[in-house]
């Protein structure tokens, strides 16, 4: 009953009826902590289980580096890496130094070489695809005498070389030229040797130098 001059009591408020909600109790003898971590220790055992049952990789052995390259007319022995480049095999495991790097990255032209008598560059090119072919290089144009080859012998001549460190690649890449076209007009040596920078810049001299060497052919 409701007396005069006295407010009814105020309902309740929602927060006040409504069960406040509570976190689930851990397992008896267990607490939250310790299940996390059991949790987490199961998951690792699991994952080393799963790594010792993975059958391992087979380590690269000597045998499957091991390759045989045919390179100035010898066949050459040598220990390959996978991502060995030519130029680096030449270089270092063979001692042709004649083959120049100086972009390493197929620009500059210096590591030109001779693959089946079509110029590549050798910083460009993997050895392992080089099973089966021919590879020349500056030092194998030289004849069992010593002799200079007709290309080496026009340079001179013409004073093409300056500072020389572009030169390897400028002959290789001539030589490769008048391989295929043994009579080529100026145009087409520039093309030719086009992939060939010379920071000398002694274009006008590589240039003469191989129309006289396709003239002397």
């Amino acid at each position: 009953m409701i007396r005069q001059g006295s407010s009814p009591d105020p309902a309740p408020s929602a927060s006040a009826s409504a069960p406040v909600p509570r976190a689930p109790l851990p397992r008896a003898g267990l607490s939250r902590r310790a299940f996390i971590l059991s949790i987490i220790a199961s998951g690792t055992a699991a994952s080393f289980a799963a790594t010792l049952g993975a059958r391992p990789a087979r380590a690269r052995t000597f045998d499957d580096r091991l390759m045989t390259l045919s390179v100035n007319g010898r066949r050459r022995h040598v220990d390959v890496a996978p991502e060995e480049t030519l130029a680096q095999t030449l270089r270092t495991k063979l001692g042709l130094t004649g083959t120049k790097i100086g972009c390493d990255r197929g620009e500059c032209g210096a590591c030109t070489v001779l693959v089946d008598d079509v110029a590549v560059y050798s910083c460009s090119t993997l050895t392992r695809r080089m099973a089966g072919k021919s590879i020349t290089t500056i030092e194998g144009l030289t004849g069992p005498d010593g002799s200079l080859h007709k290309v080496q012998k026009a340079f001179i001549a013409e004073l093409a070389p300056q500072c020389g460190f572009c030169t390897p690649g400028q002959i290789m890449a001539a030589v490769a030229l008048l391989k295929a076209n043994p009579t080529p007009t100026a145009d087409q040596v520039r093309a030719a040797l086009a992939g060939n920078l010379c920071r000398c810049g002694a274009y006008d001299n590589y240039l003469a130098a191989v129309l006289r060497a396709a003239k002397d052919a």
